[in-house]
């Protein structure tokens, strides 16, 4: 039984073909932005202080402090605009449309400057292969419209699930939000317990991963995933959770990224593409959960 209009409408199409050059110059353009707020944002455990929210009209980096006041960067992909707005009441915008990485990075400070806003990042892009200064970078200029609504429509309706998900745990959680470094939308559970030290870790991997959790999230495609796709994963990955029976029937576990996959269009052509994917986050946790002897009685809502 395929998926009702209604659902088809709040769940389009994504295949990764349809925008892959739009897809590589908004990373670029979201790390600029959220690099600002990892320059400015007080820190929070996990890196959480880092990462972009879901807004009614895109993303939003939330106020971060400055000068005795504050500002708030956000894009709207709706009119495709990028808009900065200050506690003082003045704001500048900018058109999101086709121009180089470079370009947006100049245009971004200059509108921050004209602000009287003064801030230092490392222009240099994470968590990509052969990265490139944001302020030299005039390969990536590709911005498609239509598919960027089309995406953010996507990561919308599941931070929708995804905050129903949050709800029913009430141990430590991370909100569902942005990360910019590695373009996907997640929400993390948090055991209580701290987790062995990774050998080797960096100090964000060393950070992020310090305590025992078990994440469910969506990305676009990448990472050995051809089109876009939920994951989750449960880290350190107890015994038997590569086996543990996990819904929907369409779910499977990647041993090569060590995390449970549900493909985006195998969601999407349920019946319920919402109870699809709350069963995938509830069936995943049950199983890192259960086999890594959680506290379930005092974490979970009952």
């Amino acid at each position: 039984m395929a998926a009702d209009s209604s659902d088809a409408e709040r769940w389009p199409a994504l295949p990764l073909a349809w925008w892959a050059d739009t897809y590589s110059t908004l990373h670029m353009w979201t790390q600029v932005v959220g690099k600002v707020r990892l320059a400015l944002a007080p820190p929070v455990n996990h890196w959480w202080h880092v990462t972009l929210a879901v807004t009614a009209r895109g993303l939003t980096t939330r106020a971060m402090p400055y000068a005795g006041g504050s500002f708030e960067i956000a894009f709207d992909f709706i009119d495709h605009q990028l808009r900065i707005d200050t506690s003082e009441g003045r704001s500048r915008s900018l058109a999101l449309e086709p121009q180089t990485v470079a370009e947006f990075y100049s245009r971004v400070f200059a509108s921050l400057g004209e602000l009287g806003i003064t801030v230092h990042i490392w222009p240099m892009p994470v968590e990509i292969p052969a990265p490139v200064r944001f302020d030299l970078d005039h390969d990536h200029r590709s911005y498609d419209a239509a598919s960027v609504t089309r995406w953010w429509r996507v990561v919308s309706q599941a931070d929708e699930v995804l905050n129903e998900f949050r709800g029913e745990f009430i141990g430590k959680s991370s909100p569902a939000h942005f990360f910019w470094g590695s373009f996907d939308h997640a929400v993390t559970r948090f055991s209580g317990r701290r987790a062995p030290e990774r050998e080797g870790a960096d100090p964000i991997t060393r950070e992020a991963y310090s305590h025992e959790v078990i994440s469910v999230g969506f990305w676009p495609g990448s990472a050995g995933v051809s089109d876009a796709a939920f994951y989750a994963y449960a880290a350190p990955e107890p015994p038997g959770f590569k086996t543990a029976p996990v819904g929907p029937r369409a779910a499977f576990y990647n041993h090569d990224l060590n995390e449970f996959i549900l493909n985006y269009e195998d969601m999407r052509a349920a019946p319920s593409p919402r109870d699809a994917l709350l069963e995938f986050a509830r069936s995943t946790y049950d199983a890192g959960a259960s086999l890594g002897g959680w506290d379930r009685q005092a974490l979970e809502r009952h």
